[in-house]
């Protein structure tokens, strides 16, 4: 088992390797990249320039052609002068100590952007896969022991409709009904934290009395807000993109671990044990669920890559400013550093990721050997 596990990690760095390649070359010639964008700034700031000093002649049009050298002294700016294998060998030693560059649009160091961002989306994705197993997997086994029932053919209505609608759909429709004013105004619109003390749930309100938070316009100061007030605020804002991050896996976990429990339960293992006179309660929850377990596993190891990721159309929706969003801004703006930045990060916690589901296939279930 221990060589196995070793030529796991050392396949991660082919893999991780033939990821990056395919995502660099894609950044060199996908159009609309920085540099192009960064000479159509320029050529427009350059005609506004003309259109300000009254001569007309003297307008550059954004369609007219730069000199060969303003293109080439850009291209250098942006370090797309060099040839593509040179340009990947130098990103990728720099990635090796963790150095993913500068930001095109930020002008800040990607590495401290995401790090920036990282608890923020760690808290909501841990939080969302963390409530996903706690709803789905009692209630997975709950179906698989009261199957063909009236509850089972019900709550499967409802696992199928939360399958087919993705999570950020469901938050634009919860938005619209839970936080607008246009319907029940009772949740916030987005955000980690309120801005103004107007929008403030009148629980805290009750809870600070006459302790002024807030400046002359009604902007929060956060610091003065106590501990309880803020950890109200903060879950306030989270109920619905945890809500929206839980039904991303809740179907099919729920419908994964009825099925591995009804399959366990058909075992020659189970009956022997019901016939041997030991309780249905234990046969159940200690002998068949421990197997019934073992196909989650995986789900565990692709967390990693999960909580790190986030979800970037969620995180659009609600307005969160974590990794998610941060790389969905990216690949619309072509700040390529940033993208690169994510994807590695992704991709060695996924490899990762991988690697401990095999790890907790073999605790859950002593019988299996990697070989």
């Amino acid at each position: 088992m221990t060589s196995y596990f070793i030529r796991r990690l050392l396949l991660i760095i082919p893999t991780f390797l033939g990821v990056t390649i395919i995502a660099f070359g894609i950044t060199r010639f996908l159009p609309g990249g920085p540099v192009e964008r960064e000479i159509m700034r320029m050529r427009m700031a350059t005609a506004s320039e003309g259109v300000g000093g009254g001569g007309a002649g003297s307008v550059l049009d954004p369609t007219s052609e730069m000199t060969e050298a303003a293109k080439k002294e850009i291209e250098k700016a942006f370090g797309f002068d060099k040839p593509i294998h040179v340009a990947y060998w130098d990103w990728l030693k720099r990635v090796c100590v963790l150095d993913f560059g500068t930001s095109y649009n930020f002008q800040e160091p990607v590495w401290n952007m995401i790090i920036d961002r990282f608890h923020i989306s760690l808290i909501f994705g841990s939080l969302g896969f963390l409530g996903a197993y706690l709803v789905s997997i009692p209630l997975g086994i709950f179906k698989a022991l009261r199957h063909g029932s009236y509850f089972d053919f019900g709550s499967s209505a409802i696992v199928f409709i939360g399958y087919s609608i993705p999570g950020w759909a469901l938050g634009v429709l919860l938005l619209t009904f839970l936080a607008t004013d246009r319907f029940a105004d009772i949740l916030p619109l987005g955000d980690i934290k309120t801005g103004s003390y107007q929008n403030l749930p009148q629980i805290i309100k009750d809870i600070e009395q006459d302790n002024v938070i807030y400046d002359d316009t009604g902007t929060l100061i956060w610091e003065k807000m106590s501990f309880t007030s803020k950890l109200i605020d903060r879950i306030y804002h989270m109920i619905l993109p945890v809500f929206c991050y839980m039904m991303g896996s809740f179907a099919s976990l729920t419908i994964l671990t009825k099925n591995s429990l009804m399959e366990n339960l058909g075992q020659d293992y189970v009956r022997t044990a019901f016939a041997k006179g030991l309780a249905p309660r234990r046969v159940i929850f200690v002998h068949t669920l421990r197997n019934s377990l073992i196909p989650l596993a995986t789900g565990l190891g692709h967390a990693l890559g999960y909580i790190m990721a986030g979800s970037y159309l969620i995180e659009m929706v609600f307005n969160i400013d974590g990794i998610g969003y941060l790389g969905f801004t990216s690949i619309l703006q072509r700040d390529y550093t940033v993208v690169m930045g994510i994807l590695s990060l992704n991709v060695m916690l996924t490899l990762f990721g991988n690697i401990f589901s095999d790890i907790l296939y073999a605790v859950i279930d002593p019988r299996i050997r990697f070989e």
